[in-house]
């Protein structure tokens, strides 16, 4: 027997196992025909790194509203594995920060065709705020968010631009951004909490998980080769360093620790990922490009490999 197929059987025998033990509203709630496991309804909501958004994460779902969720990310591909044993409702979308998930609609970007072309159909008009699409009576809540209220495009394309310019010497793109960065993160602990708080008051009973981020960059930042456009394109050495140490690594840890204060459950895709950064061989990220010819952007997002790993680590988080 597959395993989330093991685990859900597990989950139904002990429902009727207690339902004498509960109140009968409770019990008829939770009691499922014999030979049945009920449905979870799941919420999937986050940034491009949930929604896929890239080629290498597959074609565009439909309908199309320019969040360019993808066939290949790991809401689908769950989504797939699972089949009627779970709901869900993706609404991640590429470009989402963390107020776009529990306040604000966004304005979705689309996929664009490079270079420098649009997403047939853009522009896309506003998409609701994600938790509009959460059920009060939703069993799971999975979102991966934060980079985007950081300014992770924003820096992206700073430090690419900061370093062609210096030849790639030095840390031009620290010294552009390092001093911003407390106030970023203070607008993402914030913004994180009462995300937090938003989704649990909508969705009381549903369990809460929190999806951190890979491992973009490789510990040893001298991997990556300045100028590939497939890896970091015109970084310099230093500013990677410092990307990892001091935005990526600090992301996943406040979004650790907010998650922690709420009891909820965290997904570190971190640890796993070591090895497998956009400069390593068998990456699961790629770069700027996925490919110069045909001319594939990915603007560091995670591929196909990726996608399948963080799909296995979520499926045991939401079916634990």
């Amino acid at each position: 027997m597959p395993r989330f197929l093991s685990r859900l059987a597990v989950a139904g025998t002990a429902v009727a196992l207690t339902a004498g033990l509960i109140t009968p509203s409770a019990a008829q709630a939770a009691a499922e025909p014999a030979g049945r496991v009920r449905t979870l309804a799941w919420a999937a909501l986050g940034d491009s790194y949930t929604a896929g958004f890239v080629e290498a994460a597959g074609d565009e779902t439909e309908p199309r509203d320019g969040c360019a969720r993808t066939t290949g990310s790991y809401p689908e591909l769950i989504r797939r594995g699972l089949g009627p044993l779970v709901e869900l409702r993706n609404v991640s979308c590429a470009g989402a920060t963390v107020k776009d998930v529990y306040q604000t609609k966004e304005a979705p970007p689309g996929r664009p065709l490079p270079p420098l072309g649009t997403n047939p159909g853009a522009p896309f008009p506003p998409v609701p705020s994600q938790i509009d699409a959460v059920s009060p009576g939703a069993d799971v809540i999975t979102v991966e968010i934060g980079g985007n209220t950081l300014g992770f495009a924003e820096i992206l394309k700073g430090c690419i631009e900061l370093g062609a310019a210096v030849l790639g010497q030095g840390t031009p793109c620290k010294d552009k951004f390092d001093a911003s960065l407390p106030d970023r993160f203070n607008q993402l602990r914030g913004d994180f909490d009462q995300m937090l708080g938003a989704l649990h008051a909508k969705a009381p009973s549903a369990r809460l998980l929190t999806i951190g981020y890979p491992h973009l960059v490789p510990e040893d930042a001298t991997r990556c080769t300045y100028g590939n456009l497939e890896q970091f394109a015109t970084f310099t050495t230093g500013d990677l360093a410092w990307a990892r140490t001091a935005i990526l690594e600090p992301l996943n840890a406040i979004i650790a620790q907010r998650t922690a204060a709420r009891g909820d459950a965290f997904v570190d895709l971190y640890p796993s990922t070591t090895g497998h950064s956009v400069c390593d061989q068998d990456h699961w990220l790629d770069g700027v490009l996925t490919s110069i010819i045909p001319l594939r952007y990915a603007l560091v997002h995670p591929n196909a490999k990726g996608q399948a790993h963080a799909a296995a680590l979520v499926e045991d988080a939401v079916l634990s």
